[in-house]
């Protein structure tokens, strides 16, 4: 990748499809820096502000909106998410790739951004995959769950706009072929 001009890595996906898993893992390449996105959704036990997203309120959300500080933005299962265009064209300016895990919504927006991009869009081997893996995740009241699975099959209909499409079956392979896919040498 080192040979490649610096551009936007989107990483999309239904919820629970590991994209969180991917992306700590790709950010461990040098060439790579991940995009904190602003969300207004409360913080999650284990996730830190500023490392994970930056936690904000939403009217300062809105009131950002307004600006046009946001490269792409979403309301996403009731709550704001967005990327500041100023961190992406800072980090594209210094010669790094910048990860993206983003919501289907935002992907598009990237495409009508001007800036250099490749998508990839992570699917579950199956629903019913997808489904456990959101249930053992703990993370959502079964009222979160069911409004997250009502959107899984409206994402899933999106993956045929994305560069590569990936089956997230086995997390190892998975890390390999995206390693692959984006021309990334295995870390030491």
């Amino acid at each position: 990748m080192s040979n490649k001009p610096a551009r936007m890595i989107v990483l999309s996906g239904p919820t629970a499809s590991g994209k969180s898993t991917l992306w700590r893992h790709l950010v461990r390449h040098p060439q790579v820096t991940f995009s904190v996105s602003a969300t207004t959704r409360s913080i999650r036990d284990g996730e830190e502000d500023g490392r994970d997203y930056r936690f904000i309120s939403e009217e300062e959300f809105l009131e950002r909106k307004e600006r046009g500080e946001f490269l792409e933005w979403a309301k996403v299962h009731g709550h704001f998410y967005g990327t500041l265009r100023s961190d992406i064209e800072e980090a594209l300016a210094k010669g790094l790739n910048v990860l993206l895990e983003i919501d289907v919504q935002g992907a598009e927006q990237i495409q009508n951004s001007g800036l250099p991009f490749v998508s990839l869009f992570i699917k579950p081997p199956s629903l019913e995959i997808l489904h456990d893996r959101l249930r053992n995740r703990g993370t959502e009241s079964e009222e979160e769950m069911a409004l997250r699975l009502k959107i899984v099959e409206e994402e899933m209909a999106c993956a045929e706009n994305y560069d590569h499409v990936v089956v997230n079956d086995d997390l190892e392979q998975t890390i390999a072929k995206v390693e692959q896919i984006l021309g990334l040498e295995v870390p030491a």
